[in-house]
């Protein structure tokens, strides 16, 4: 496998995905839902020309390859072209709309003066632990393979021309597909088809699908699977994804011929073609990427829903009229993960399960509050603030007594005493618990304060409308009139205690946390979202100069924080570069604006998706490609962009 730790196209529906290599090699496929079981060690494909050894589709190096979505779609083209035997192998992946299934379309035409004698072989390995059952089972057009309760289906509408479950790798390279066995206990099988002849100037075709189910129910969905027209289904599911970009493509974008308005339109479509693929359909839940790790070997994680990318992604999402995975997000998933005393821990699996966590962050907590009020804004649908009031309200009793401790407000500190009891095992507990947003340092930070008073102001907003909207009982009124009271007493005490320790008194600049003088994007979290800074204050100025001497990269793009070391560190990222233009959006500067938007632009991928970070060095991509919070970042500059030029051209 190659490429091991990226992945470089997408492709799936709502319960099945599958990531690709540039060549064209898929390397992960997960089900029932995005951060779902991953059931591929290994796909690898290849073709055996007459006498030949087995020739990789993905790695030879006689093959040369192109690859492109068809248009405005998750239907992924991969072409390969064989020099040796000059044999073109036109590959097509997608996924159905409405069941577990990948389709591998392939056509094989010969470009050779002479016939070739073709046949295709499939050799995959499950991943799986030595506590798993696995196993496989031959069926008349394929094989099945177990993975405990689970099973992945490779198969075909022609029959096999030979199977190998054990001891696959004695004979693969001479592309020997032998063997009697009809049942094995290896999670590793070779099988293959008989393409036969392919004349010289003519073409052959194949299709192969890939099936993934719970045990009991593969065998009767591989017989109605059989049976599909590939045609029809590919025109069915083109046609699903053309409709879906046009009824999500609302931010009107001026046409033009230019290379980097083809490249800006590549990722807006992008965009709005894999948020769905990062949605758990059942609860709302957003990975932040798909996983490109499973190992951890080199850190991925990555798999999982985090409050604190979400509230930049549903905010992307109403900005493409994605309201309804926007209130699914909040209204399910956020209700089913709030704690019994209203917190949110760091990060989840989709299905509302907390997922592995290495302390507490008080910004997932507060970012969801804005987020509601956020998404109301877009809507004025009062019935979406009623539903989801009570969460709201459990939000801010904790973050009433998270401030109570932190201040040292002399009011009964359940908060405290709750974490005391949770975390005892990792840290003793004290008033700076919260990580950071960027999960890596504990104390008291600007960013999360900041979040506080956003998910206060937006609390008090929340009230004002509801009250505004209906008739309350008296006592239910007061009890809001009181705790509007708390609010702005605790707003404004988060701001003084700021003003008195989170500004550095020499050089009137921001500070990130009271520890170190270090400067760190996230401090215009206090400007956008959270709004606790007016952009043209002075010490906003200030810090904003000071940001420009530290953290911008001769490339333009901009790092998270000095000193930063991850995954080798001294790389802008994309969503920090997008932080910056929006700043320069909010006063009036567009030139400077325009300079970060192009700098994400230019350093976009093929196919149209931005990566976590940019190498600093050569531009090129740098981990996580497809990254839901970049992506966000990207339509809510695009948007604001936009309306600042319209506003400047009236």
């Amino acid at each position: 496998m190659t490429n091991k730790y990226y992945n470089d196209a997408i492709i799936g529906n709502k319960k099945i995905i599958a990531s690709y290599t540039e060549k064209g090699e898929l390397q992960r496929l997960c089900y029932p839902e995005v951060d779902g079981r991953q059931f591929i060690d290994y796909f690898q494909t290849g073709v055996k020309i007459n006498d030949s050894n087995l020739i990789y589709l993905h790695q030879d190096i006689n093959n040369k390859y192109s690859q492109e979505y068809v248009k405005n779609t998750n239907i992924l083209k991969t072409n390969i072209e064989n020099t040796y035997f000059n044999l073109k192998i036109e590959q097509t992946d997608f996924a159905l709309i409405d069941q577990n299934i990948i389709v591998k379309k392939y056509i094989f035409k010969n470009n050779n003066s002479v016939d070739l004698d073709t046949k295709f072989i499939i050799n995959s390995k499950i991943l799986s632990n030595d506590l798993e059952r696995f196993g496989s089972r031959i069926i008349d057009k394929g094989i099945i393979q177990y993975n405990h309760n689970y099973a992945m289906a490779i198969f075909s509408n022609k029959n096999l021309y030979g199977h190998k479950l054990n001891d696959v790798q004695s004979t693969l390279q001479s592309a020997v597909i032998v063997d009697k066995d009809y049942i094995g206990m290896s999670n590793e099988i070779a099988i293959s088809y008989d393409i036969g002849v392919i004349h010289s100037g003519e073409q052959q075709e194949l299709n192969i699908f890939i099936l993934v189910n719970e045990n009991n129910e593969i065998e009767e969905k591989i017989q109605k699977c059989v049976k599909l027209n590939t045609n029809i289904e590919f025109e069915n599911v083109k046609k699903y994804w053309n409709l879906y970009v046009e009824n999500h493509s609302k931010i009107k974008i001026e046409s033009n011929e230019s290379d980097f308005y083809k490249k800006l339109l590549e990722i807006y479509n992008r965009t709005i073609l894999l948020f769905p693929l990062l949605i758990n359909d059942e609860t709302g839940g957003i990975v932040a990427a798909l996983e490109l790790d499973e190992n951890r070997t080199k850190s991925g994680c990555y798999a999982y829903c985090w409050p604190r990318d979400s509230i930049f992604i549903t905010r992307a999402f109403d900005l493409l009229k994605m309201e309804e995975e926007t209130e699914k997000f909040y209204n399910v998933f956020c209700k089913k993960t709030q704690s019994d005393n209203g917190m949110w821990e760091q990060r989840f699996y989709t299905d509302g399960t907390l997922a592995p966590c290495w302390g507490y962050q008080i910004d997932e907590t507060a970012s969801v509050i804005y987020g509601v009020y956020d998404h109301y804004k877009h809507t004025k649908d009062n019935k979406f603030l009623e539903e989801n009031l009570k969460m709201c309200e459990k939000a801010t009793e904790f973050l009433f007594a998270y401030t109570e401790n932190l201040l040292n407000i002399e009011e009964e500190d359940l908060v405290k005493k709750e974490l005391q009891e949770k975390y005892k095992k990792y840290f003793d507990i004290t008033k700076h618990v919260s990580y950071d947003l960027w999960e890596m340092n504990e104390g008291v930070h600007l960013y999360s304060l900041s979040s506080i008073i956003a998910g206060f102001e937006c609390m008090k907003k929340i009230y004002e409308t509801i009250d505004n909207k209906q008739e309350n009982l008296r006592l239910k009124q007061e009890k809001r009139n009181k705790i509007a009271l708390k609010l702005n007493k605790y707003i404004q005490l988060l701001k003084d205690y700021i003003e008195d320790n989170l500004i550095d008194k020499n050089t009137k600049t921001l500070k990130r946390n009271l520890k170190d003088n270090n400067m760190d994007i996230s401090v215009i979290g206090a400007v956008y979202p959270f709004n606790v800074f007016n952009p043209n204050e002075k010490v906003i100025k200030n810090t904003v100069d000071k940001i420009n001497m530290t953290l911008r990269t001769h490339t333009s793009g901009y790092l998270r924080f000095e000193y930063d070391n991850y995954m080798g560190g001294n790389n802008p990222w994309i969503i920090t570069t997008l932080w910056m233009a929006l700043y320069y959006i909010k006063i009036n500067d567009l030139d400077n604006a325009k300079k970060c938007f192009s700098f994400v632009v230019n350093t976009s991928l093929k196919h149209g998706f931005l990566a976590e970070q940019v190498n600093n060095e050569d531009k090129n991509f740098k981990w996580v490609i497809g990254l839901g919070w970049s992506h966000a970042m990207f339509i809510i500059v695009l948007n604001e962009l936009l309306k600042a030029n319209e506003g400047k051209n009236n």
